[in-house]
């Protein structure tokens, strides 16, 4: 085991330098940052030379890259502004140094720090979703499965196919409007639609939670159809196996057969759809981020992506990167930890 983990963590570390060599070329052929610099007002000539030269974006591309990964901070400084003066502005100490730089639309912060603020706010929201989602994904799913082709399993089909089918955006606009505004609208105690907290009260326990039911009910809705229907295919395939009749006839009690034998091998497919959903967690919603005006990373990234702010995108996606790999590897353990078939030797 020590083996394969080491061997998969030599991989990770090839793989995600091969990533950032892509995404790094991606995103310095997307646009012009620098044209974006100044707001709504174009950048002028004589700001463009310099702001290009100040922040490197005038060396070839494999040199701004060596700057990103292992910093530039043992070069010469330049004279950008043509005054004489060589500056020492823009200095990088690399992303091996924990270092992805400053941001280019807020100058002068560094992109760890613009992402480090809402990071919290995409966890505080996606990691209730996911709980939610596997502990009722895993009732819907397995009672479906002891139910199979009775009235409640017909219906729980529909239901789930239907969830499964309606796009994001239109359930958290079909939420807001029906606990939002007709709620309002006959008397009845409403929930809000829009924000994090309300400004007026502050930024409370009770704010957070009350701000984020409807968010949290659109995120699950769709994962709850997905996953059940997983956990129902699984459970129902197991069920059918020989080691299950055999335990049944030696009198085992139903919840032992079901939760411990039955569960624990029908519960291997669902790992690897969690293993793969959990690094997205960091990311966030985006369009649900969107429609509820949460500021979280989905939000973050799509305002920097668009005017090609290379340091916070990047360290956005290196992020994401890294913890595919890494949660790659638990899912793998836990397929070992599960399943005493497998084995890395």
């Amino acid at each position: 085991m020590t083996r394969y983990i080491v061997r998969r963590i030599l991989q990770g570390i090839v793989l995600l330098f091969i990533i950032s060599i892509v995404l790094f070329v991606l995103m310095r052929n997307m646009g012009d940052p620098i044209a974006t610099m100044g707001g709504r007002s174009v950048t002028k000539p004589k700001d463009r030379e310099r702001l290009t030269c100040l922040f490197g974006l005038d060396q070839p591309l494999y040199l701004q890259y060596v700057y990103w990964l292992v910093g530039n901070d043992w070069t010469e400084a330049r004279d950008c502004d043509g005054d004489g003066i060589a500056e020492n502005q823009g200095r990088l100490r690399g992303v091996l140094r924990g270092d992805f730089g400053t941001s280019l639309m807020n100058r002068g912060r560094p992109a760890l720090d613009i992402i480090g603020e809402r990071l919290p706010n995409t966890l505080l929201l996606t990691i209730p979703s996911e709980i939610i989602v596997i502990i009722i994904s895993l009732l819907i799913g397995i009672y479906s499965a002891l139910k199979q082709y009775t009235i409640v399993d017909h219906i729980v089909t529909g239901v789930t196919f239907v969830g499964y089918s309606m796009p994001i955006f239109l359930i958290a606009l079909l939420s807001m409007y029906t606990f939002g505004v007709l709620f309002k609208r006959w008397g009845l105690p409403y929930l809000p639609t829009t924000g994090m907290f309300d400004p007026t009260i502050g930024k409370t326990p009770a704010q957070y939670a009350l701000h984020l039911v409807l968010p949290l009910f659109s995120l699950t809705v769709i994962a709850v159809a997905g996953y059940s229907r997983y956990v129902r295919s699984t459970m129902l395939e197991v069920l059918g196996q020989d080691y299950i009749r055999t335990a049944r006839s030696k009198g085992l009690p139903r919840q032992e057969i079901l939760f411990i034998h039955a569960l624990k091998n029908a519960s291997l497919p669902l790992i690897t759809i969690v293993g793969l959903d959990l690094p997205f967690l960091l990311a966030g919603a985006l369009v649900t981020e969107g429609i509820f005006a949460w500021a979280g990373m989905g939000h973050l990234f799509i305002e920097h992506v668009s005017r090609g702010d290379t340091p916070v995108v990047m360290g956005i996606l290196m992020m994401i990167a890294l913890a595919v790999i890494v949660f790659q590897i638990i899912t793998d353990i836990t397929y070992a930890w599960l399943d005493p078939r497998i084995r890395f030797d």
